[in-house]
């Protein structure tokens, strides 16, 4: 069993005020919580995809200088990362924040939220109690959640969309450009601790999961919301915490690695939010076999029944269009997204048009820093503005 270290009293209260905040946002929203008390205006919003899932989807139309009028700005689709929801995006101070800062810049700023998390939890006929709502993996954001953001801001706004995916939300884009999805809507690309290739993984929560599908088998046993509650949390805190090399004194860091320059506060803020909010049946994402391709069901029998064959299909990188702006931010101290990984995936990309990619790579950065980090408005928002006035 893994020890728990004993933390400074005033870590213990900073955390204390980020699990209050935590409780308003769960009372709220993020519109209420988050957004509208730093003084800018916020709209909640559904959407509805193809599937049947209804999506919350949150618009901050305007920064606090500017007017509320939509005419003329670019909209930007914000997508989270795993364990997290549009809230991701408006942990730090506004000066901070890329959500509060793409808003002052001028920008017409939405906020996704994938199916399963709080905010979008509903369907046309199927309740979170009915095991049949679960029964999704990360394959369908790529093809139904993110066609129906961009679909409802460019019919809202006119316009092409700009996006910005952190960790998960870069993999969902990947997937569905892959298969010459959002063409018609997309205007550029911006992927923040891209998550594709997974040969290089580093943090030991994931890579057991990933060595004994451990996803396969808490799904296989009912469970649909993670964490779970009662008795099933204890055993399953048991058995996370039992790993060797495990810390689970936060869970943050035990699922994507350091923070060595994320604000301590924001820390406690997300894990906190990844404790409460975590609804996603995700499923192991990361392939064994070395390649990015759609969900593993394990039993060939069962590949067969969904894919009409007996692995799950790939997603080719090659495939998508050359001329697609991209920008990849990655770090050196990533133990999700690992360079040698994000350099695999750019190898895919090698005929991509070269005035079309930009690479951003910070040394000292890790996973959760691209949206955490106190200087990631100057080390990451700034190339990335710069790419967008550039597209």
């Amino acid at each position: 069993m893994a020890k728990y270290p004993s933390k400074p009293l005033l870590l213990a209260l900073l955390c204390a005020f980020a699990a209050a905040r935590i409780n308003s946002l769960d009372q709220n929203g993020i519109c209420k919580s988050l957004v509208e008390t730093e003084g800018y205006t916020c709209q909640d919003l559904q959407v509805t995809t193809e599937d049947g899932y209804i999506l919350g989807l949150q618009r901050i139309p305007s920064g606090k200088s500017n007017n509320n009028s939509t005419a003329q700005k670019l909209p930007v689709l914000l997508q989270h990362g795993l364990t997290m929801d549009g809230a991701a995006w408006l942990l730090n101070p506004p000066d901070q924040a890329l959500a509060f800062i793409l808003a002052d810049k001028g920008f017409d700023v939405w906020l996704a939220n994938a199916r399963g998390t709080k905010a979008s939890r509903g369907h046309n006929s199927l309740s979170t109690y009915d095991p049949t709502y679960w029964e999704w993996t990360w394959d369908q954001l790529a093809a139904y959640d993110l066609p129906a953001f961009f679909n409802y801001v460019n019919n809202q706004t006119g316009q092409k969309v700009h996006y910005v995916g952190h960790s998960l939300g870069t993999l969902s884009v990947l997937a569905a450009l892959s298969q010459q999805k959002l063409s018609n809507t997309l205007r550029s690309a911006a992927l923040l601790s891209p998550v594709a290739y997974l040969n290089q993984i580093t943090t030991l929560l994931i890579q057991s999961f990933a060595r004994t599908y451990a996803a396969n088998g808490l799904y296989a046993t009912g469970l649909r919301d993670f964490p779970p509650v009662g008795q099933a949390l204890g055993t399953l805190e048991q058995f996370l915490c039992s790993i060797p090399g495990v810390d689970c004194s936060d869970i943050l860091v035990a699922i994507t690695g350091p923070l060595p320059n994320s604000h301590k506060l924001k820390s406690c803020v997300s894990a906190a939010y990844t404790t409460v909010h975590f609804h996603k049946k995700y499923g192991a994402f990361v392939s064994k076999r070395g390649t990015i391709t759609m969900f593993d069901y394990i039993f060939p029998v069962i590949n067969m029944q969904r894919y009409n064959q007996l692995t799950p299909p790939v997603y080719n990188m090659a495939s998508i269009p050359k001329d697609v702006p991209l920008f990849f931010g990655y770090g050196g101290r990533d133990a999700l997204s690992d360079v040698n990984d994000v350099k695999a995936l750019l190898n895919e990309l090698r005929d991509h048009d070269k005035d079309k990619l930009v690479e951003q790579y910070i040394e000292e950065y890790a996973h959760m820093d691209f949206i955490m980090a106190g200087n990631a408005n100057q080390k990451v928002y700034d190339p990335l503005l710069t790419f967008f006035g550039q597209n």
